[in-house]
């Protein structure tokens, strides 16, 4: 497409003339936006309302929120993360000095999601302008309303060559996609992660992909059962289980097992009520692909409790499931909705054992008392990032960063692990004149070499 050429070359002329470098730029840049967003927290609530039914709450608390964090942890910090690092020189080099200069890599290209359209946005976006990089940002089409959003606040937020908004569908997409970017940051799914990949390989740009899969949760026998049950269900049920570090399954010790389940029951229907598909807090399934999907992981299942659904409200009621087999449909792939199976383990090396049998997840919960078991599961155990004793909130911490393993993606970001995502760090050893070692130089004598060994 023409136009997203055009803005490519605006962006490339705009990085050229230097404004980026400027950390006071940068650090104006990040204060803007965290004033428009401030001053427009009500239409992105609404937007989100629009999108998902998220109630205010939730959308604040989930998306603006994060994003007002982030927004302040890196506008203290960028001039800091900035500045160029003086490390030590070796005996080698003597005398030098040896410097780490960081560098923005150009223009990047931010692909976000539909689950959490404003957060999964706006946290890279931040990044990208910190490091001092011009950014083409392209929220998902299945989100209108946030993407229309989102567009709006990059136009009235930033200069065009600095930040630019592209919205639509999957034709923009591929044409994006078949443009040459400095840096790439998608979250998505795995199967357009690998699209991603391949069309970033091309011009051997650097990605950073945050994908899925299916994050387990462990509940062993000396688990706070009731604290578990409601940390778990806020965790998978929240925006409807269309978040991708949701629990994904519970894997719950034989013996406690069933208090669980009855526990989760009885959180879910305080917090949603009898009828949760009415419930003004409980968010909606984003379309009638998904809505079938997930109708389709329930048949043949054994229920506990839900399995109702809401056509007209695009709403599925939070669900357990029990019984369910390991080759189970349900189990095949990443469930993202409101369903959450729950199977059982007798050992905690049974359960790392089924646990590393799947491809590693993007982040894996443990409910326990027991420190020992705490120190085996996270050494055991490979993914990306979680919590011990609660679930999701672990992606609130700016010093934490977000990102994958394995299939579940790679790199990451959040505070300072998104500037570093988006920076090049130049090496630079300085050498001094004064001095000149002869030893290295042709015709090289046999008492140089033994002086070489022993440096």
């Amino acid at each position: 497409m023409a136009g997203i050429s055009s803005i490519l070359a605006q962006q490339r002329a705009f990085f050229a003339a230097g404004r980026t470098k400027d950390v006071n730029f940068r650090a104006e840049c990040l204060r803007k936006l965290e004033n428009w967003i401030r001053a427009h927290d009500a239409d992105i609530m609404a937007a989100l309302r629009i999108d998902l039914n998220k109630a205010p709450f939730e959308a604040y608390g989930t998306e603006i929120g994060a994003v007002l964090d982030e927004l302040r942890y890196a506008r203290r910090r960028v001039r800091r993360w900035s500045a160029p690092k003086r490390v030590r020189a070796n005996l080698k080099n003597f005398p030098s000095s040896g410097h780490i200069y960081p560098e923005p890599y150009g223009v990047a290209l931010i692909m976000s999601p539909w689950n959490y359209p404003f957060m999964l946005t706006a946290a890279p976006l931040i990044a990208a302008v910190a490091a001092g990089n011009c950014a083409v940002v392209k929220p998902s089409a299945y989100s209108p309303a946030s993407s229309a959003i989102i567009a709006r606040m990059c136009a009235e937020v930033f200069d065009s060559g600095h930040v630019a908004a592209v919205e639509g569908g999957r034709a923009e997409n591929e044409a994006l996609l078949g443009e040459r970017y400095d840096a790439i940051l998608f979250t998505g799914s795995v199967a357009v992660g690998k699209t991603v990949m391949e069309a970033a390989s091309k011009h051997l740009t650097p990605v950073t992909l945050e994908l899925g899969g299916k994050s387990p949760c462990v509940v062993d026998e000396t688990a706070d059962i009731k604290l578990a049950a409601k940390r778990i269900v806020w965790g998978k049920f929240l925006n409807a289980g269309q978040t991708c570090v949701a629990p994904d399954y519970v894997l719950a010790h034989y013996s406690i097992k069933e208090k669980l389940l009855t526990e989760m029951g009885a959180a879910i229907k305080a917090m949603y009520g009898e009828k949760p598909c009415e419930s003004p807090d409980y968010c909606k399934i984003i379309n009638e692909k998904h809505f079938r999907r997930l109708l389709g992981l329930m048949e043949g299942e054994k229920i506990v409790l839900g399995g109702g659904s809401d056509p007209a409200a695009m709403r599925i009621e939070p669900t357990l499931l029990d019984g369910v087999k390991w080759d189970a449909p349900v189990m095949g792939e990443e469930i993202f909705g409101p369903i959450l199976p729950v199977l059982t383990y007798a050992t905690r090396e049974e359960a790392v054992n089924l646990i590393n049998a799947r491809p590693k997840p993007l982040s894996a919960y443990l409910f326990t008392s027991s420190r020992d078991a705490e120190r085996f599961f996270l050494r055991e155990v490979p993914f990306g990032g979680g919590c011990v004793n609660d679930t999701v909130v672990h992606l609130s911490v700016p010093r934490l960063p977000f990102g994958g393993v394995g299939a579940s993606g790679m790199g990451g970001y959040h505070g300072k692990a998104g500037f570093d995502a988006l920076t090049h760090y130049k090496s630079v050893l300085r050498k001094s004149r004064r001095i000149d070692v002869p030893l290295r130089y042709p015709p090289y004598r046999d008492f140089a070499l033994k002086l070489l060994k022993k440096l």
